[in-house]
């Protein structure tokens, strides 16, 4: 498989999206740096099933507790289900990508996101979502994307790309723009 590298400059910080090295097996898999954020996103899609009325999109977002630097223990050991705040980033991904498939297309399909180090300083929801978008535009599904995304503050009257924690504190804005080319 061939690998690829591209890098660009957001928000005063490095964006990164490599492929080609893991998860050869997915569809499409893209390993997305920002910051110090690290995210995997892969993208599986099946065959048609006969009797589908509905377009079953998947997205699973998931940090890792060693992303922060953290392990199960005590009495759980093990990780347990979605937290609010990845409900809410597979909600982000979900929504600017399921109007990107051609009408009547009900193949499932399947986007994960593995958040596999956190940025003590920044979020990494929009790390994922370009990264399940990515993924997703390198499989065979008829997908008309990939999107990009950002964050945009609003600090002493400026607007910032990508705001950290502490800028997010005195923010008067949190809004996050993602969107296709077109």
């Amino acid at each position: 498989m061939q690998t690829c590298r591209l890098e660009t400059e957001i928000g005063g910080r490095k964006l990164v999206l490599e492929t080609g090295k893991v998860a050869r097996q997915a569809d499409g898999a893209v390993m997305v740096s920002y910051g110090d954020s690290m995210v995997l996103g892969t993208a599986v899609h099946a065959d048609p099933r006969p009797g589908i009325d509905f377009f079953p999109l998947t997205v699973d977002c998931r940090e890792k507790a060693y992303a922060a630097g953290k392990f199960p223990g005590g009495f759980f050991k093990r990780e347990g289900r979605p937290t609010g705040k990845e409900i809410l980033t597979m909600r982000m991904t979900d929504r600017p990508i399921r109007p990107l498939f051609p009408p009547g297309f009900m193949n499932e399909i399947q986007i994960q996101e593995f958040i596999l180090a956190a940025d003590p300083t920044l979020d990494s929801d929009i790390s994922a979502i370009i990264s399940g978008s990515a993924a997703l535009a390198l499989s065979s599904a008829p997908f008309e994307g990939p999107i990009g995304a950002v964050r945009v503050g609003l600090v002493d009257g400026k607007l910032v790309i990508n705001p950290t924690y502490e800028q997010m504190e005195v923010s008067e804005l949190d809004m996050i723009l993602a969107g296709h080319k077109d």
